[in-house]
């Protein structure tokens, strides 16, 4: 699991460090970055991958432009690099990803890891007759990584690959396998109610493609296996819909005809996607994108209240956070809805945090991280306003009656709308 991000002159971004956990909400008003950082972070996962092409990098959901306006222009160098480093637990950090595009027509970003770089420039010089001696390779070689550690990154402590534990070798490269699959999905209501459409990239598609057949696999392997705790969860999460009966999953993706089939509680005749609300069907996404072996390990979700109840918002949050815990996953995802944040447990450390991100007087985007010591608290005057009525009189014994000697906290989604947060349009 990824436990720190450092990402370095992507788009809004000029310099962002997050402590981040099993479950991440963004929130802030729009054009602030959020996006920002899910893309950053897809981009550092496509060069472990190997594949920074364009078709690519559309499929993991990055909305990309012209190799300069990828890059932050705060300090107008054209050339300059996107960096993105990141942190696991298990080992001090991984290697930082260096991505460089010479803005020429069609030109593709690139990615070389260091040692790659070195046996890149060694070839290059013994190439133009300026063979090195053993000494010089060896001085070359130190200096090129203490430049490349020193250039970007000064607060990551530089690692000695001989001391490290084998076992921290083991979680980087863990890590690293479970990082390079990272998707930004944004289903889309045409792509989770048409199951004829192939996704784009397997399993499951950005934007919602290969839902039906993920669901037969995963029928038919927890047949298989007489293990139904996928299927009981999914199960289990529709049922926050109260009119929700049953959902029937067909046993062939090769029908004809394909489709599930789901039973109102209230109705005689069941019905299949194409007549079920939106919400539904994003939630049944969002839950077999959780509990699915198949899913990336750590992904992200952009904009996840699109479509759902405020309610529904917030006890959907509880579910990925119980279910992400469950099956091993890691989230991020990005939210406008305040009831989401009624979902989080700021309580549960290691697992969910909460992050309202927003834009400095340069415009660079900045993150600031809310926890439960800085939780904000109910004011006496807010406090009195909802407990006294304005057409009785009241003794001071009747008001001290009213309250304890306790600072009453308020809810996230209370504090958000006030202002207490931050992450809200000023100006109107």
């Amino acid at each position: 699991m990824i436990t720190q991000l450092k990402i370095e002159n992507y788009k809004s971004i000029q310099d962002l460090t997050l402590d981040v956990g099993r479950v991440n909400v963004l929130i802030g008003e729009n054009g602030c970055g959020k996006s920002n950082i899910l893309e950053a972070i897809t981009l550092a996962a496509a060069a472990e991958a190997n594949k920074l092409d364009n078709e690519f990098l559309i499929n993991r959901g990055i909305r990309v432009t012209e190799p300069q306006l990828m890059r932050s222009a705060f300090e107008k160098k054209e050339q300059s690099d996107i960096k993105i480093a990141l942190t696991s637990n298990g080992c001090n950090k991984l290697e930082p990803y260096t991505l460089k595009n010479d803005n020429k027509v069609y030109s593709k970003w690139e990615y070389y890891e260091r040692s790659k770089q070195e046996e890149y420039w060694k070839e290059e010089r013994k190439a133009m007759g300026l063979w090195m001696t053993k000494n010089q390779e060896l001085l070359f070689s130190k200096t090129s990584e203490q430049n490349s550690q020193n250039s970007y990154f000064d607060n990551y402590e530089s690692d000695n690959q001989e001391d490290m534990e084998s076992d921290e070798f083991y979680d980087e490269e863990l890590t690293k396998n479970n990082f390079k699959s990272f998707i930004i999905y944004s289903p889309e209501n045409t792509a989770l109610r048409d199951f004829s459409k192939e996704a784009s990239i397997e399993p499951l598609g950005d934007k919602g493609g290969g839902l039906l057949k993920l669901l037969i696999v995963t029928q038919h392997e927890s047949k298989e296996s007489e293990d139904f705790k996928e299927l009981n969860d999914i199960q289990e999460t529709l049922e926050l819909f109260g009119w929700f009966d049953t959902i029937k999953i067909p046993d062939d993706f090769s029908l004809l005809e394909k489709k599930i089939t789901i039973k109102d509680r209230y109705l005689e005749m069941p019905f299949d996607q194409r007549s079920a609300n939106e919400g539904f069907l994003l939630v049944l996404f969002y839950i077999t994108l959780v509990v699915s072996k198949y899913t990336p390990k750590i992904f992200a979700i952009d904009n996840i209240d699109t479509s759902l109840n405020p309610k529904l918002c917030s006890k959907l949050i509880e579910e990925l956070a119980r279910l992400a815990k469950k099956y091993d996953k890691q989230i991020f995802l990005t939210s406008h809805n305040p009831a989401i944040l009624d979902g989080i447990d700021l309580g549960d450390e290691e697992g969910q945090r909460l992050f309202v991100v927003s834009r400095n007087r340069e415009g660079r985007t900045r993150c600031k991280r809310i926890t439960i010591e800085n939780k904000p608290k109910s004011s006496i005057r807010d406090r009195l306003s909802r407990v006294l009525n304005e057409n009785e009189n009241y003794t001071k014994q009747d008001v001290l009656a009213l309250f304890d000697n306790s600072k009453e906290p308020v809810k996230l989604s209370e504090a958000f709308l006030r202002g207490y947060l931050g992450g809200l349009p000023k100006g109107f």
